[in-house]
């Protein structure tokens, strides 16, 4: 496996963990700010809805650049807008840093799965793609719990510092592994350009129009919908585990790192089982993740019930993850850029939206164990948007002949 692609999955780790450890310094970050701790958790939305325009807007926008430009680009802008969170003491700006990072950490995903898929054989893609997948599992098992500690030991600051450290590493093991220009581009000549230019229109006009299919659509609705199930719980561990549960905070990043540990079982098992029987892996998935909401629900004040409950939530919620992505590459075969990039976008509309909805709750003074109660709904309204996906996968696809038939037609 060329160190280029471990390069890319270490940058995801990077970035990833500044989209998660969020969730484990909201009341620090709330204190700081001078705000409440539902207004810290839309940071965390803010996030996500940088994600939400940034992946189909830069996948298309930087599809003729050359893929270490823009990685680089990226995580330029990253760094600095981590920079400059750590330095503000406005939440506006800060809210605002977030939407920029999040916007360029969307286009270096949707170009380094690209870059990936450029630098290895086909028969070594799905390996190649596990690695850079496995830059976000680890972040969620070691990211979120470090950013944690350090946040807690030495201000939320100083976890936007090691962020932004460790993306500029990153940034340094792009510029020396990742090759110039576009993998599959030969041409110096003012002809092999208009070419390429006609190709590359051509491209994102199949690509378009592959995405015209209600089917995909309804993926990305249960994409959206199971990732707002998850968030909805996720986004206020931390705050839970302090006021309702009675943990003392040095304790939260232990849970964090359990709920991780939940997550990196989850999509191991998940990923053995998603293209052979994605429906099953769903269904599976999405009502164990309500049926785990319920219970943090009620047993959100008993420390013994509540911690084993937050690691099955990783595990069932992350569990889903694979079927989620490879239905959406089964149902747009020619339009794999945009398709992923749409993906992202529908995974942060869940991220969005979850945290949002906690929040409000939180804010009208039904209490933390009221965000489990909303995840376990989304999570129902997910559950039958499957149903409907199943249905319709089984009305589109022919039954196979029956023995006397293959009789008859001989």
């Amino acid at each position: 496996m060329p160190l280029a692609v471990y390069i890319l999955g270490l940058s995801i780790f990077a970035q990833g963990t500044s989209e998660l450890m969020l969730a484990g310094l909201l009341p620090e970050m709330a204190a700081d700010l001078g705000v409440s701790v539902p207004q810290a958790g839309l940071l965390i939305s803010a996030f996500a809805m940088g994600m939400l325009v940034g992946a189909p807007v830069l996948a298309a926008v930087t599809l003729r650049w050359p893929r270490r430009t823009a990685l680089l680009a990226f995580l330029v802008v990253f760094v600095l807008s981590h920079v400059v969170g750590a330095l503000t003491s406005s939440y506006g700006m800060l809210f605002v840093t977030r939407v920029v990072g999040a916007f360029v950490y969307a286009g270096f995903w949707a170009v380094a799965a690209s870059t990936v898929i450029g630098l290895v054989p086909a028969n070594a893609r799905g390996k190649a793609m596990s690695v850079l997948a496995g830059g976000l599992t680890v972040a969620t098992i070691i990211g979120l719990s470090a950013g944690t500690v350090i946040g807690q030991n030495l201000g939320w600051r100083a976890a936007f510092w090691a962020v932004a450290a460790l993306s500029a590493l990153a940034a340094a093991g792009v510029l020396a592994t990742i090759p110039g220009g576009r993998p599959g581009t030969s041409g110096t000549g003012a002809g092999d350009a208009r070419a390429e230019d006609v190709t590359s229109v051509s491209r994102l006009t199949d690509e378009l129009r592959s995405m015209n299919s209600p089917r995909l659509w309804l993926s990305y609705s249960t994409t959206a919908l199971t990732t707002g199930a998850l968030l909805a719980s996720f986004s206020y561990l931390s705050a839970m585990l302090v006021d309702t549960t009675g943990l003392d905070s040095a304790w939260v990043p232990a849970v964090l790192a359990l709920y991780g540990v939940g997550c990196l079982i989850g999509i191991s098992i998940g990923g053995r089982t998603a293209d052979a029987r994605p429906f099953l892996s769903l269904s599976i998935g999405v009502t164990g993740l309500v049926l785990a909401s319920v219970a943090l629900a009620l047993a959100a004040s008993v420390p013994l019930l509540a911690i084993p409950v937050i690691f099955l939530l990783g595990a069932f919620g992350f569990g889903t993850n694979p079927a989620l992505n490879t239905r959406v590459f089964a149902l747009a075969k020619n339009a794999p850029t945009l398709a992923a990039a749409v993906n992202v976008s529908a995974f942060n509309v869940g991220i969005t939206a979850g945290p949002w909805l906690g929040g409000v709750a939180i804010g009208a003074g039904l209490g933390y164990p009221s965000v489990a109660w909303i995840g376990a709904a989304i999570g129902v309204v997910s559950l039958a948007t499957v149903a409907l996906a199943a249905r319709a996968h089984r009305a589109t696809t022919p039954e196979p002949a029956s023995a006397g038939e293959v009789r008859s037609a001989a």
